[in-house]
């Protein structure tokens, strides 16, 4: 019989989309099937795969304390749990079911499942009693109804109770009657009369059959005693009786009253009321008094389980006739139960970021209530992002209702009430503490975009200069904070080569001193970065101020200083006071107060003469200069910054006061004289074997050169061949590389005491010059076979040189101002050679005074000095300075070299007659001693 209910269907899912509730389905099965039997295929009817039930955590709900069913997830089946009896579960209700709830979550779905137990044949029906006595007169008169009662039968349906069969008897047939209930009962009619004389007593059996298969039955003995005749029998004054009584009525409560009468008299008129056709726990709930027929309560009643009783009332005299009404007993609901609340599924932690309508909870909330009691309310405590929604009845649904922020509550203690309408209203109350997982949607915070930190320069690596401190609102790795330097350039170089951030404590190092003249400032950005899945980052910079130290002394740009000394200045006797001798030029590369400068007078031959400024260095003479003044005098100026500790810088100024140039001559030559003699002995030596040295290759270069040529002339003597470079009878090929590729010497014309002159007079004679014929269209050799033309200069056969300087623009050529006349524009006749003559314009007497000076101080200052440049002329020579007949620097130094000048134009003037020397002081006491030429 159980294979028939197996599994079988009765009811349809519904396709009906309601929001959190996917389906409701129904499954019918017998009851008092083993534990594990198969209810029904959940996963194939709902269309849910077997992982999708794993996936989702699927789980059945029930607001009932036993669960009869249990999910199978691995095979997506529901199987019985528990025993499960329809009788115990249901007792009369019709059709007996249970329901419960599926709950899935990833998504979160609800799945409404109702089973609906289907009646065995377990029960047989019972009577009330063992046996039933009935004293029946002998003068009962035909028809005469005995009522026996009736059977119960917990089944329902097809096997509940059916019929009864009375036991074979002449006297007694059976009569079946059902209530309006639908509860059957029988009572035995008279056919035949009783003779007490005959058959006292009779022994009959009443059966009882349902309708199961196999049937099921129960018997019942009735013993039939016969007495004297009892002609009446009681009757009730309403076949009907009604009463109401609430539920929550206490124990021996009054329910009603029933009433019967009997006509006879005596012993036959007395009635005794009894509960007939009893029917599960009647006895144990109701009493009824079997004098007075008042009813009254002796158990506890619930609406929620029944609401109305029928009791079968039965009254009967002495003489055994009797009768039979009905009292119906209806409860009244009152509010007696709270609302329960049941969570079916709760989501927490939630995201921050989950957006509006995010489904936090199902609730279900149910009154066992009737009517408004029943009627149930949920709310949630104001205040809160959230809200419920009622997605089906007393089902409801926990979303959001608001954006949430982590930051400003972590947590939330949602209290969901639900409140019955009964009056007075009964609650219940539910807490779910919901706590609010980090969202990394919060990027580090600093207090300032920009900030300022100052440094002084010079300061030690590895300082720290400054930290970073930001702040972010999100939490534990979210809110983890590394600070990184933004790589930029500051100069061209990489920023990380000066500084480095400590990517935990953001602190700032210098990796380098830093020094200001190089760079006033260093601008860094830096980004601080959280330690989020996708981190978020803020950027900001710091502005490193370097600060200036006293750390440079003052530089003198102004008389450029070499060798601790330099270029003499020139004061003439005649100058007034206040005479601008000078002026000393300096700078301070630091900044502030520390580049402040002031210039003071350390030193001096005669303190009285001279003065500085404190402020702009100027040099001017305190008084009218005298014949009594030394013509050499020696200024020490000391230039200070006002840093702390300050710094200073001296320089050095040779003063020569002079009006002519042969008193300036005479003083500064004995002077360069007497500091050089001792070091004339190794110049000479080594003079000596660069004089062999040079000789000697020169003679192998001139040997190989001629060779060479004679080859070539031979070969080539009738081609076309470029020109070849003059040089003149005067002028020799020492080989010495300087800024052209040929040294010169000129005749020099020196005072009576230039007895030690530096002066190199080259004996090397022009045996072997090139000259071009007028026509460059060829060349020949100037050899010894050639002899005559060389001595004879007017000889037609006599070729003009070329001017070596005709790669240069007049106004470069060398020459005392740099503006030699062209021989035939001073009137020179053809076959002059140039550069033999003397110059076309003789030197100015302050141009051979200034040339005099800077020979007289070069030993002193060991170094090539040129004049400088002085206020009191117009015109500069410091460009164009040359020693008469020469372009040769003096050297009187052996151990310095001295670059090779450029060649002077080649002059074209006829000859003559080099200018005299200006006498100098010597001379005039002397003026036997005449002028060396």
């Amino acid at each position: 019989m159980d294979s028939v209910f197996l599994c079988r269907i009765l009811f349809f899912m519904s396709a009906c989309y309601i929001p959190d509730i996917a389906a409701q389905i129904r499954y019918s099965v017998p009851e008092e099937m083993k534990k594990g039997s198969l209810i029904g295929n959940i996963a194939h009817d709902l269309g849910l795969g077997v992982q999708r039930l794993r996936s989702g955590r699927a789980r059945i709900v029930s607001g009932d304390s036993t669960q009869y069913a249990e999910l199978k997830t691995d095979k997506g089946t529901l199987v019985v749990k528990e025993r499960i009896d329809r009788e115990q579960l249901c007792a009369e209700t019709t059709p007996c079911s249970f329901t419960f709830e599926i709950i899935l979550d990833n998504p979160m779905e609800l799945h409404h499942v109702t089973v609906e137990i289907l009646d065995v044949n377990d029960h047989s029906p019972t009577f009330p009693k063992d046996e039933i006595n009935l004293e029946i007169s002998e003068s009962a008169t035909l028809g005469a109804r005995f009522l026996l009662g009736g059977a119960d039968d917990p089944d329902v349906g097809v096997n509940a109770l059916q019929n009864y069969i009375l036991s074979a008897n002449d006297n007694f047939i059976l009569k079946q009657h059902s209530r309006p209930d639908g509860v059957k009962y029988a009572e035995m009619v008279l056919q035949k009369t009783l003779d007490r004389e005959q058959h006292p007593r009779l022994s009959l059996i009443l059966t009882a059959v349902d309708g199961g298969n196999p049937h099921r039955s129960g018997n019942i003995k009735i013993e039939v005693t016969v007495l004297d005749a009892n002609d009446n029998a009681p009757v009730f004054n309403q076949s009907v009786y009604r009463a109401a009584i609430e539920e929550n009525a206490s124990k021996g409560t009054y329910i009603t009253i029933v009433n019967a009468s009997d006509a006879d008299s005596g012993s036959y008129g007395l009635i005794a009321y009894s509960f007939a056709n009893i029917k599960g726990n009647i006895n144990d709930i109701f009493k009824i008094d079997e004098k007075t027929g008042v009813i009254t309560l002796t158990g506890i009643l619930d609406y929620e389980r029944a609401k109305k009783y029928e009791i079968g009332i039965e009254a009967k005299d002495q003489g055994g006739l009797g009768n039979s009404a009905k009292v119906i007993v209806e409860l009244i609901d009152v509010n007696d139960n709270a609302p329960v609340i049941s969570v079916m599924s709760f989501s927490s932690p939630v995201n921050e970021d989950a957006p509006v309508g995010t489904t936090i909870a199902i609730v279900s909330v149910k009154d066992q209530d009737a009517g408004d009691n029943g009627q149930v309310s949920c709310t949630v405590n104001q205040n809160m992002p959230f809200k419920l929604q009622s997605s089906l009845r007393n089902y409801y649904t926990l979303v959001t209702g608001a954006a949430l922020d982590r930051e400003r509550v972590e947590e939330y203690n949602i209290t969901i009430t639900a409140t019955d309408s009964g009056s007075p209203a009964l609650f219940s109350l539910k807490t779910l503490n919901l706590k609010v997982s980090d969202v990394n949607d919060n990027p580090p915070r600093f207090q300032k975009s920009v900030y300022t930190t100052y440094v002084t320069e010079n300061n030690q690596p590895g300082l720290s200069i400054f930290t970073f401190s930001a702040q972010d609102d999100d939490w534990n790795q979210n809110a983890r904070i590394s600070y990184l330097l933004d790589e930029t350039t500051v100069g061209g170089a990489p920023v990380s080569s000066f500084i480095s951030v400590n990517a935990d404590s953001g602190v700032v190092h210098a990796l380098r001193a830093f020094d200001y003249e190089q760079m006033k400032s260093v601008h860094v950005c830096v980004k601080a970065q959280d330690g989020g899945s996708l981190p978020l980052y803020t950027n900001v910079t710091l502005d490193i101020i370097i600060q200036d130290q006293n750390d440079n002394a003052p530089q003198v740009l102004y008389p450029v200083q070499t060798g601790g000394s330099v270029v003499a200045e020139i004061v003439p006797r005649s100058a007034d006071v206040g005479y601008l001798v000078t002026k000393v030029v300096a700078v301070d590369v630091d900044s502030g107060q520390n580049a402040w400068l002031s210039y003071k007078l350390q030193k001096a031959t005669d303190r009285a003469l001279f003065e500085v400024g404190l402020q702009n260095g100027e040099i001017r003479t305190m008084r009218q200069v005298t014949d009594k003044d030394a013509v050499k005098q020696k200024l020490t100026i000391i230039v200070e910054d006002n840093g702390q500790p300050s710094r200073s810088a001296v320089v050095t100024i040779n003063v020569a006061v002079a009006d002519s140039f042969p008193e300036l001559l005479s003083e500064f030559t004995d002077s360069v004289h007497n500091k050089e003699y001792d070091n004339n002995l190794t110049f000479y030596l080594v003079l000596a074997l660069a004089a062999v040295s040079f000789l000697f290759i020169t003679c192998v270069v001139v040997i190989i050169s001629v060779k060479i040529y004679r080859w070539r002339q031979s070969r080539f003597y009738q081609s076309n061949l470029p020109v070849i470079p003059y040089y003149p009878s005067h002028y020799a090929d020492t080989g010495v590389t300087g800024t052209l590729p040929h040294g010169y010497n000129y005749e020099v014309c020196m005072t009576t005491d230039s007895r030690k002159s530096d002066c190199k007079f080259s004996t090397l004679g022009g045996q072997s010059v090139l000259v071009v014929d007028p026509r460059f269209t060829e060349t020949m050799q100037h050899a010894m076979k050639d002899k005559n033309l060389l001595e004879d200069p007017e000889s037609p056969e006599m070729q003009k040189p070329p001017n070596p300087d005709w790669r240069f623009p007049p106004n470069q050529r060398p020459g005392p101002s740099g503006a030699g006349v062209r021989p035939d524009e001073a009137g020179a006749g053809p076959g002059v050679i140039a550069g033999t003559g003397p110059w076309p314009n003789p030197p100015t007497e302050a141009e051979q005074l200034q040339a005099l000076m800077a020979a007289a101080n070069a030993s002193e200052a060991t170094a090539t000095l040129g004049p400088r440049y002085n206020l009191q002329y117009g015109q500069d020579y410091r460009q164009n300075v040359y020693i008469p007949g020469s372009t040769a620097t003096l050297t009187p130094n052996p151990q310095q070299q001295v670059p090779q000048q450029a060649l002077p134009p080649p002059q074209a003037l006829p000859p003559a007659e080099a200018p005299k020397a200006a006498q100098t002081p010597a001379s005039k006491k002397k003026p036997t001693k005449k002028d060396k030429k």
